[in-house]
């Protein structure tokens, strides 16, 4: 039975099959392996194919013992529980090219209703791409996709598409269209018994008909909820045109919309961003409990630990599913990793290091992040020869900071009549990494705005250390240039880059420090996604050798394994920080402090990481505390 055994694999529940003659192998198979196996009724195709396998069932019984060797993977049926979930989506030997290169290669995956899928992968591996194709939105692909009939998709692009001339409660209200055109009607009817030469017992039957279906769907509070959604989201005020909305607040109304339009299948492109910490934990809770299927292109790992019970890798073309959560993806990919390539990688280690870090109890995380400043002089003297020969991202010190490093007392900052903060006071130390947190339009770019002196404040003081020195990278990116190359922006056309003026790196070496390799180096800017420019920004940034970052949406658009590498050169570096991001898990690695902005024109100051402060910020609120709401600002007294 050897080369059986090379044609079938067993990895949790999902079943991984390569070959031909399936049926009968299956069969053999089933005595000693306890295994129940049915022929699929899905969507795919069930008929036999020359060279291919029958999509099956496989149901284990007894535990499975690991098999030799796994085989190449090819089609893969996820098995039924005992309640014997239905396949409602399918792919078969799924391709897809741009130009000459292969984004997708013959991928073949089945989806169960009520799975929760979260999709990773580096950035430009065709997460987004995956996610259009079972959208039906491109169809320049090779190889077969299906859905059930009579299931619904629901898709949220990055940047969706809202209707110009409408408001933001017009958008949402799209989400119940069915409830709107009832209510609609309803209204009609009563407008009709106004009517002396109406046929009233027709009208009380046809009111008497919508009635019943507005009871159905209970939806009679329609605007209350519509309101609550809204709410929730932090969507902007309703009557606001959506011409006028940002990149971020489109995305909100957007994915309210979706929300209410509750498809079988939701398929989210990086739905965390542009959303703040508060809301992404509402929207964690909300898609937990959700009855469908949900796949979702995510980086927030959170997100992925606390709400997806598979993870689909996209790896040079192939999709490779992995049974369980994030930190179990984690696991499991080190293990792979330590067989391939015998434990000695730098990727196996630096997963090993995150691995340290969930195990780690809630005291050992805070202990850890209070000795990063105990730490400081350590790290200024530390040799960074090391780490560049191991290819890690490294942060190069600046000069010496003294005892205050950014010092806030009593500010304030308003916009027109809208007082963003008042009586803001802090002070960062030498060592500490401060995470700002808040909703769109709190006042955290402002700010960094006014640190680097783009603002000045209305009221209070602001004092930098005598030492210190700024680097800045901020959202727009604007100081990239669309015509030059990736390599030419980097290096400004030298084979050595000095780092700090310092520390010299080949330059197209620190380009693949950020994924930049190969033709990628050559790649005009102009070109790149958001992704791609915001590590080309954080490269940018790095090189200057500041002794203080201060870094607006860092996590934004960037896959795992950066994020996971600028978590450690941050925790590495000797200086201080202070980063705007809505990433829980960033926030919880790195930072010594919180600043939270709360909304009505208030900050808090608070020593510890995210988790430390969502803790005291629920004993202090309740359950409000989970709640998001709208923001109130205090209006400018005159």
């Amino acid at each position: 039975m050897a080369g059986d055994e090379r044609n079938l694999s067993i990895r949790g529940d999902l079943a991984v099959w390569n070959g031909t003659n399936c049926i009968e192998n299956a069969q053999r198979e089933r005595g000693r392996h306890g295994m129940s196996i049915a022929q699929s009724k899905g969507s795919v195709r069930t008929q036999t194919l020359k060279n291919q396998c029958l999509p099956l069932y496989l149901k284990l019984g007894r535990s499975v013992r690991p098999l030799t060797q796994t085989s190449i993977f090819r089609y893969s049926v996820r098995m039924p529980t005992t309640d014997d979930k239905k396949i409602i989506y399918s792919m078969y030997r799924l391709s897809r090219r741009y130009g000459t290169k292969q984004v997708l290669k013959d991928i073949s995956l089945s989806y169960f209703y009520g799975a929760k899928i979260g999709v990773i992968g580096l950035n430009g591996s065709g997460k987004s791409t995956l996610l259009r194709i079972m959208a039906g939105l491109d169809t320049e692909y090779s190889g077969e996709v299906a859905c059930a009939p009579g299931y619904t998709i629901g898709y949220l692009p990055q940047e969706p598409h809202l209707e110009p001339g409408k408001t933001v409660r017009d958008i949402v209200a799209e989400g119940v269209q069915e409830i709107m055109d009832l209510h609609a009607e309803f209204e009609r009817v009563n407008e009709a018994f106004g009517d002396p030469d109406a046929d009233f017992d027709a009208l009380a039957v046809k009111q008497a008909e919508i009635q019943e279906k507005i009871d159905a769907l209970d939806a009679w509070d329609i605007d209350a909820k519509l309101e609550f959604s809204m709410d929730v989201l932090r969507c902007p005020p309703p009557d606001q045109v959506v011409d006028t909305l940002s990149g971020g607040e489109r995305r909100r109304v957007a994915l309210c919309r979706l929300l209410l339009k509750k498809p079988d299948i939701l398929l989210l492109d990086e739905p965390t961003n542009h959303l703040d910490a508060e809301t992404v934990a509402w929207l964690e809770q909300f898609l937990r409990s959700y009855p469908g299927t949900v796949i979702a292109v995510t980086h927030d790992r959170y997100f992925l630990e606390n709400v997806a019970g598979w993870i689909l890798e996209l790896d040079r073309g192939e999709g490779i599913p992995w049974k369980g959560n994030y930190s179990s993806w984690l696991e499991q990919k080190r293990q792979r990793l330590e067989e391939e390539e015998k434990g000695s990688s730098m990727r196996a280690r630096t997963l090993d290091r995150e691995l340290e870090w969930i195990a780690m109890s809630p005291k050992g995380r805070h202990a850890k992040s209070k000795a990063r400043i105990e730490r400081y002089e350590r790290l200024l003297n530390q040799d960074t020869k090391e780490k560049i020969r191991d290819v890690r991202l490294v942060i190069p010190p600046g000069p010496r900071l003294g005892d205050i490093v950014i010092e806030a007392k009593g500010l304030a900052k308003a916009f027109g009549d809208t007082v963003l903060f008042e009586g803001l006071d802090f002070t960062v130390s030498p060592g500490a990494i401060v995470g700002i947190i808040g909703p769109n339009g709190a006042g955290k770019t402002t700010l960094l705005n006014m640190i680097v002196g783009k603002e000045k404040p209305d009221a209070g003081t602001l004092r930098l250390g005598e030492t210190v020195r700024l680097a800045y990278a901020d959202q727009m990116r604007a100081r990239l240039d669309p015509e030059k190359t990736v390599w030419e922006t980097l290096s400004e056309g030298l084979d050595i880059i000095k780092l700090g003026g310092r520390i010299e790196v080949p330059s197209r070496a620190y380009c693949a420090w950020f994924n930049f390799s190969g033709a990628d180096q050559q790649k005009k800017v102009g070109i790149l996604s958001g992704g791609e420019r915001n590590r080309l920004n954080l490269a940018l940034m790095i090189k200057e050798g500041a002794n203080v970052i201060l870094l607006d949406e860092p996590t934004n658009d960037l896959d795992v394994n950066t994020l996971r590498a600028l978590e450690e050169a941050l925790d590495d570096f000797a200086g201080a920080a202070m980063v705007v991001s809505h990433d829980r898990w960033f926030l919880d690695r790195v930072c010594t402090h919180i600043l939270a902005f709360e909304g009505d024109s208030q900050a808090i100051w608070f020593d510890g990481n995210w988790s430390e402060f969502a803790e005291w910020r629920r004993a202090q609120l309740g359950i409000e505390a989970d709640r998001p709401h709208r923001l109130v600002y205090r209006k400018l007294e005159r």
